[in-house]
């Protein structure tokens, strides 16, 4: 469920006393891992972390006009989440990742950038802050700008039209 805050203070301030204490917590490893060219602010109805138009005037391919996004944080109606593009982006990140996980005996919840959270106890925060720490903006920009250039895009297959029915009249 996106948030309509505008800030992450107001973000945090909505969030109930346990939800909001957990958040906090990986928000705090967040911040004292993340290298100095990203920036926190709201994106997507959530706690973003991304790379601001300064440093990368390119913004995000799938909308310009946006930051590059690297990371996020949200409190869903189920869960929380902490979403990791870092590891989505880059294979062998994400099984250095993955592998960093199970030595510390902890369950990951996790789909293609998201992992899934109750409380803050559920993380392996230090595998987060390695996880963050290994990927300063720089080199992300350069990890997603390799994968742009190597995936396959194309466009959307167009509809197919319909042909329409022989006429029954009998031309004379």
């Amino acid at each position: 469920m996106q948030s309509k805050a505008t800030t992450v203070e107001q973000y945090l301030a909505e969030l109930p006393e346990d939800r909001r204490a957990a958040i906090e917590a990986v928000r705090k490893v967040i911040l004292k891992n993340l290298d100095k060219d990203y920036e926190e602010g709201m994106s997507y109805g959530m706690i973003g972390y991304f790379v601001p138009h300064r440093v990368y005037p390119v913004g995000y391919h799938c909308d310009p006009k946006q930051p590059l996004p690297y990371a996020g944080l949200a409190s869903q109606k189920n869960h929380m989440s902490l979403y990791l593009m870092c590891t989505y982006g880059s294979e062998e990140h994400m099984a250095w990742f993955q592998a960093a996980w199970a030595k510390t005996g902890k369950k990951l919840d996790m789909g293609k950038s998201c992992i899934r959270f109750k409380k803050a106890e559920d993380l392996a925060l230090d595998v987060i802050a390695e996880s963050i720490r290994k990927t300063p903006a720089k080199k992300y920009i350069g990890e997603t700008e390799k994968m742009l250039a190597t995936r396959a895009f194309s466009p959307k297959p167009a509809a197919k039209k319909t042909q329409a029915a022989p006429s029954s009249k009998k031309s004379k």
